[in-house]
């Protein structure tokens, strides 16, 4: 049972000890998860990071890989010097006296990522997996005028959607954040009112500026800028930004030169649901079970997108 002075977020973790924090969609997606993962730590959990991986994992050492397709990545495993975001958090955590860990998978197809998890679930005795999604991307169900970039995040949610957890949510900070990539935020309020309607929507929560969390989540998205100058988060520098209280176009990396940016408080919010019921409401996921590869992930998406109807776009008249 859920009351409005506990948060569903936390009401549906409760009972839960040993809880992966994990991006979804690569970069620096477990990034948006740290003010989740130190709120939980602060309750006495145990929690870890993952992440699903852009860096150069090939240039990783063989003791670091615990199966073909799971990293451990630690503050001094080796990688690409320029970008390796695992290992930049790790050195982080570390500075920070925090469990340093931080495990990365490879871009594959779902099988292999399924079996990567499982193998995680087992030796860290996991009873709850929670999926980060910088953005909300991982929402669309596959009709809407637009996907975002959805591959990484549905290989993501189909492999936790097969693994037998107690507990498994999807939650999204940036909302707002994918109209760069032509998502269509009146379909992320239109899909969560359907989930709620289900009884798979866990409801909103804004990140206290003011609070432990956003302080060294703050800090850990400045240091990240610092280590990765040539190719800083553009999502987690917009959350940041709406954590401190700016608004509107925001400057904080060439990289967005030439895009205007609509940095705004929905963006330090988290929109959470649950995660099979995310996953019974996807219409092409079944097509993503059996890949083994990105390309395949890929082509499978595409295909879907041909034949179907697709919802017109619309304006949030407000």
């Amino acid at each position: 049972m859920t009351s409005l002075y506990e948060p569903p977020l936390f009401a549906a973790l409760r009972g839960s000890d040993r809880v992966l924090v994990a991006g979804a969609g690569g970069g620096f997606d477990v990034y948006a998860g740290l003010p989740l993962a130190f709120a939980l730590m602060d309750l006495g959990k145990s929690v870890r990071l993952a992440n699903l991986s852009f860096s150069a994992l090939d240039l990783i050492d063989v003791d670091d890989w615990c199966e073909p397709n799971l990293a451990a990545v630690t503050p001094v495993t080796r990688g690409h010097d320029g970008y390796f975001p695992e290992r930049t958090l790790a050195r982080w955590l570390d500075a920070q006296g925090m469990h340093s860990t931080v495990y990365a998978f490879p871009r594959t197809g779902v099988r292999p990522l399924r079996a990567a998890y499982r193998e995680l679930v087992r030796r860290l005795d996991l009873d709850a997996v929670v999926l980060v999604d910088g953005g909300t991307d991982i929402l669309m169900r596959g009709d809407e005028s637009g996907l975002g970039t959805p591959e990484e995040d549905m290989t993501s949610l189909a492999a936790v959607a097969g693994l037998e957890v107690p507990v498994r949510l999807v939650t999204c900070a940036g909302f707002g954040i994918d109209a760069y990539h032509g998502v269509c935020h009146a379909h992320v309020l239109e899909n969560l009112a359907a989930l709620d309607r289900d009884g798979a929507y866990l409801g909103a929560l804004t990140i206290p500026s003011a609070g432990r969390e956003a302080r060294l989540y703050l800090d850990a998205v400045a240091h990240a800028q610092r280590h990765t100058a040539m190719r800083p988060s553009i999502v987690n520098g917009q959350i940041a930004a709406a954590i401190r209280g700016e608004f509107g176009d925001v400057r904080f990396t060439e990289r967005t030169q030439g895009s205007e940016l609509f940095v705004n408080p929905l963006m330090a919010m988290y929109f959470t649901v649950d995660l099979p019921g995310l996953a019974r409401r996807q219409l092409y996921l079944d097509r993503l079970a059996e890949t083994d590869t990105q390309y395949e992930v890929r082509a499978a998406i595409e295909c879907f997108r041909r034949d179907v109807e697709r919802r017109p776009r619309r304006s949030i008249p407000h």
